[in-house]
């Protein structure tokens, strides 16, 4: 694994570096785990946050590439992204627990662990990320990523839970996982 820091990873389209975080290590005070879906929002993407141009609560997606983007999803859940380029970010939707477990277990609840970190409200639960992470960068005290150290085999489908450009293939799963919130497609 790399560190993630160097802010030049994130300088291309989002949909690339959404497939280049699969099989990235992702923890906060040591509890994480490797990252096995992801989806890619970018500027000109209707169905993205920054679509309609700055605002307070997307402030950190125009922010510096490399820092987190956490917003709250209907009032409930927090959801963790990563900013790329200004406007776009990837939506981390599912880890594979690694590292501390007893705590994502107390955190959530339950003791299944494929249904600890299988969607991004779950991850975010399970990791203890809230608001407080926003806007952070990557390398800040405790929040740590580090890429993998050779791409993955990475599957693809259409994102999850939206009613604008439904048809963008930028869902991206680590292929065969058992940990991603959905299963993806298989294809012949």
């Amino acid at each position: 694994m790399s560190n993630a820091f160097d802010a030049r990873f994130y300088d291309r389209h989002v949909a690339d570096v959404a497939q280049r975080l699969i099989g990235a290590a992702l923890s906060l005070d040591g509890v994480g785990g490797m990252i096995v879906e992801t989806e890619a929002y970018d500027r000109d993407d209707p169905a993205s946050h920054s679509f309609a141009g700055a605002t307070a609560r997307n402030a950190a997606m125009f922010g510096p590439a490399g820092h987190a983007y956490v917003y709250r999803s209907y009032g409930l859940h927090w959801c963790f992204n990563i900013v790329c380029r200004p406007g776009a970010a990837v939506l981390v939707r599912a880890l594979e627990p690694v590292s501390g477990i007893p705590a994502m277990i107390r955190r959530r609840g339950m003791e299944d662990l494929r249904s600890l970190c299988s969607g991004p409200g779950k991850l975010c639960q399970a990791l203890a990320i809230g608001g407080e992470h926003n806007g952070l960068p990557l390398a800040h005290g405790s929040l740590r990523l580090e890429l993998p150290d050779r791409p993955c085999e990475v599957t693809a489908g259409t994102r999850i839970g939206i009613s604008k450009a439904r048809d963008h293939n930028w869902r991206f799963g680590l292929a065969g996982s058992k940990f991603v919130s959905r299963a993806f497609p298989t294809t012949r």
